[in-house]
């Protein structure tokens, strides 16, 4: 099989969404500290993170979207090993709106279909042109509620999607999140590398989150995978 990695580094101080809190990444203790400690017997390093549950490449939980939502530690894992595709939307425009025609138009250039069950991850270009540039938080493209309700007519579980937000920046990302919950299914954001998935064909997707109790995100390693 081969495997592209799709997820995003966390390290300290790297971007996360606008007023969340930063990621904190930094040594507890040193080989050569816990070497003197143990009376020079062992020295084992060990490091500690602090971060919000939206860092880095995340999958949103229902929990996020509205209080009947389910939270992250209860999300089925059945849905975060499912089959995918990728789209080319890197002609739109930054900060505009991704709609309805836009996807049918780039699932018949795959001549694939969408998958049921599965995902579609939107390679916008977004991640490859502005990271880590001030430009990462505020101007990316993004699906409208109309693209996401003919998303979730596919029957996909979830979508992904090369920046912070499912949306452009705005009213219209909130609308997007709230249509997720109406519609049941939910999304991926900060991935990365997603030009490397245009061209090959469906994969296997998978991104599997943390057990965080009442979760409404968790950070995710998120990889496809392709038959050889």
């Amino acid at each position: 099989m081969k495997i592209v990695d799709l997820s995003r580094e966390l390290y300290h101080r790297a971007p996360t969404y606008p007023g969340h809190p930063p990621i904190i990444h930094g040594v507890w203790k040193g080989h050569e500290d816990a070497f003197a400690e143990s009376g020079q017997v062992w020295g084992l390093s060990s490091m500690f993170i602090s971060m919000p549950d939206h860092a880095g490449t995340h999958i949103d939980a229902p929990r996020h979207f509205g209080k009947g939502g389910i939270p992250i530690n209860e999300y089925p894992l059945e849905k975060c090993i499912v089959p995918g595709i990728c789209l080319d939307l890197r002609h739109i425009a930054p900060r505009a709106e991704i709609a309805p025609d836009d996807l049918e138009t780039a699932v018949k250039q795959t001549g694939l279909a969408v998958p049921k069950g599965g995902t579609v991850l939107l390679c916008t270009g977004h991640h490859a042109r502005t990271f880590p540039g001030k430009d990462y938080a505020t101007d990316n493209s993004g699906v409208n509620v109309a693209a996401t309700e003919w998303l979730a007519r596919q029957g996909v579980v979830h979508f992904g999607i090369d920046s912070m937000r499912p949306g452009p920046m705005g009213d219209v990302n909130l609308l997007v999140h709230k249509a997720c919950l109406d519609l049941d299914i939910t999304h991926i954001e900060s991935l990365c590398n997603l030009e490397t998935l245009l061209g090959r064909g469906r994969f296997t997707f998978i991104g599997l989150p943390m057990k965080m109790r009442e979760g409404t995100a968790s950070p995710i390693r998120a990889v496809a995978v392709f038959d050889m």
